[in-house]
């Protein structure tokens, strides 16, 4: 392979972990609309939202036999064009069986191609010999501020939301077109199996991905609570607080293959895990607002690069074929997402929410402490 195929390898890997965050954090903005439109309540809305998780986590396992029987290009170009198809359906449809049944189909496209898209990045980082992984999350994270960024800009212009939608997933088809001719086209080795329970270090990465997702889950959903109800900040600058998480992950996710490269992997997962629970413990410690963002900061710096190292090591790993260990991963990445919130609140009902970001901070330091020991041949 030459150099300037592998940059084209490395060019569209980036371009296909762009694609769902961009689409995903479009929707977001979409969600009172389809809230107002259908007449929800909050409880039923609530229930039409978790078809979205369900979609994905249905579809990572299946994602990763397809991609290992007919190769990773096939399956990423079939979930994209679901994604693009799927965004503009979002902003019309009125029942809320219909929300419910187009969710279900976007959040499997979401999480097949979120599938799909690592399995392509192990390999495109094995050949080119560095670290590469945290830079290929971070588009994601780059994704998911554009979306969110220019829905918003539209809808504020006075775009309507079928207008959004179509330019939104017109940029994602040109994105996505010229990068699917370097998705990757090979399939799994004859006789390798295509589907098979994880076993081993396998599900040791999925708990280590578990945890650093449920704890960004309880930033995204809790951290503008802590900061009204716990340090009594005006709602209108409660929301700084993921900002300031979501930024420094992104802006560390960008050079963290520099510091996997100097640090080591399993030194930047100790450092990551120390890093993450200091941040959460500053963020209850100290009842300066300031402080607080400090601490949220130190959070995303903490957990940016966890999970792409998880996700090399789940690519070096002989124990399982890439196609089952992959989805294994994502999938119980996945499910702390969806689980983390719900988690939080519990604990927060029965103590309070100080103890709950208390425990997280202890799992984020226990999860660094068993990435930096493990041994993946």
């Amino acid at each position: 392979m030459t150099v300037d195929h592998r940059r084209l390898q490395q060019l569209a890997t980036r371009s296909a972990f762009f694609i769902p965050g961009f689409i995903i954090a479009c929707w977001a903005p979409l969600v009172p609309f389809a809230k107002e439109r259908a007449s929800l309540d909050d409880a039923t809305l609530g229930l039409l939202l978790l078809c979205l998780g369900l979609g994905s986590l249905a579809a990572m396992p299946i994602s990763g036999v397809l991609a290992a029987r007919y190769g990773c290009r096939p399956v990423m170009v079939a979930t994209a064009t679901i994604m693009v198809l799927a965004l503009p359906m979002l902003a019309v449809v009125a029942t809320p069986f219909a929300i419910g049944l187009v969710l279900l189909m976007f959040g499997a496209a979401i999480g097949g191609m979120d599938c799909v898209m690592n399995i392509q990045a192990i390999a495109v980082e094995r050949e080119s010999g560095r670290s590469m992984m945290s830079g290929f999350h971070a588009f994601y994270s780059i994704g998911g501020l554009a979306g969110a960024a220019g829905a918003a800009l539209l809808l504020s212009l006075g775009a309507g939301i079928v207008t959004t939608t179509i330019i939104a997933s017109l940029c994602a088809i040109a994105i996505a077109l010229p990068s699917m001719r370097a998705w990757r086209s090979e399939r799994a080795p004859r006789g390798e199996p295509v589907f098979a329970l994880p076993r081993g270090v396998v599900i040791l990465i999925g708990l280590v991905c578990f945890v650093s997702f449920l704890a960004e889950g309880a930033m995204l959903d809790w951290s503008a609570v802590f900061l009204h109800e716990v340090r009594s900040v005006d709602l209108s600058h409660a929301g700084w607080g993921f900002v300031a998480f979501n930024l420094a992950m992104t802006v560390v996710r960008l050079l963290g293959d520099g510091i996997v490269d100097r640090l080591g992997r399993a030194r930047t997962v100790l450092v990551g895990g120390i890093t993450a629970s200091a941040g959460l413990l500053l963020v209850i410690g100290m009842a300066d607002f300031g402080a607080s963002l400090v601490g949220f900061a130190l959070m995303g710096t903490g957990c940016a690069n966890i999970v792409p190292v998880m996700f090399t090591y789940a690519g070096q790993q002989t124990s399982v074929p890439h196609s089952i260990a992959i989805p294994a991963v994502t999938t119980m990445g996945y499910a702390g997402v969806l689980m983390g919130p719900a988690l939080i609140g519990f604990v927060a009902q029965q103590w309070s929410l100080s103890v709950a970001f208390f425990i997280t901070a202890v799992f984020m330091a226990i999860i660094g402490f068993i990435g930096a020991a493990m041994k993946v041949r």
